[in-house]
């Protein structure tokens, strides 16, 4: 799905990630790897493999997009305990992949208790916000007189109601109009619903595609 947000063209994934053409940058948001690794620790029975999963997602992501620099939104490990060895190891697979990308972190909530990625892993960290005119990256979707928000932190999500009771919650892209709010990319995280008001714009992802979705959805 592309469309125009401040004069500029955006595309956005069903991989739950934004393509800035202009500059050639991917954004994503949220990816909280290590959570898996995390909630073991906690003696919490989840499966391993799903920052593998999400690191191949990711790869594919900037297969379709060629970009040349990876933006990502904050919480990107998802705690100290989620720095386990078999976690940076797959990081640093994905990362000899990719070496020539050029990766920004802009620091969230939970990189202030993670810490930020191991220094081979190049990733320049910094701290909100970053201005790039018409936009504004950073974490917490909060709205700047520097420009338009581009964040996360949220992890929003539609629930969409059809015939006979069906009920589906899709996670979706919102933009309202001073902050646009990306799903979470990490697929062990939460949801949060949005009840859009009639000046936002949504975009839910479903069955591997983005669709523009209606604003009655309380």
């Amino acid at each position: 799905m592309t469309f125009t947000l401040q004069g500029e063209s955006l595309t956005l994934f069903p991989e739950r990630g934004v393509y800035w053409p202009k500059t050639q940058t991917l954004l994503v948001a949220d990816t909280h790897w290590g959570k898996a690794a995390t909630m073991r620790a906690a003696a919490i029975p989840v499966p391993g493999g799903t920052t593998a999963d999400d690191l191949s997602r990711l790869s594919r992501l900037l297969d379709r997009t060629r970009a040349r620099r990876l933006v990502l939104l904050g919480d990107v490990i998802h705690a100290r305990q989620g720095r386990a060895p078999q976690t940076l190891a797959a990081v640093a697979e994905w990362r000899s992949h990719h070496h020539t990308l050029d990766i920004l972190m802009i620091r969230g909530n939970h990189d202030r208790g993670a810490g930020d990625p191991p220094d081979e892993l190049n990733i320049r960290c910094c701290n909100a916000p970053v201005v790039e005119p018409p936009f504004v990256f950073q974490h917490f979707p909060t709205e700047s007189p520097e420009g338009y928000t581009l964040a996360g932190h949220t992890h929003p999500a539609v629930r969409l109601h059809g015939k006979g009771r069906q009920r589906a919650t899709l996670p979706c892209f919102l933009f309202t109009p001073r902050v646009g709010v990306l799903p979470a990319f990490g697929s062990m995280t939460g949801a949060a619903i949005v009840y859009p008001r009639s000046e936002d714009q949504v975009f839910a992802i479903a069955e591997g595609e983005v669709v523009a979705v209606g604003r009655d959805l309380n």
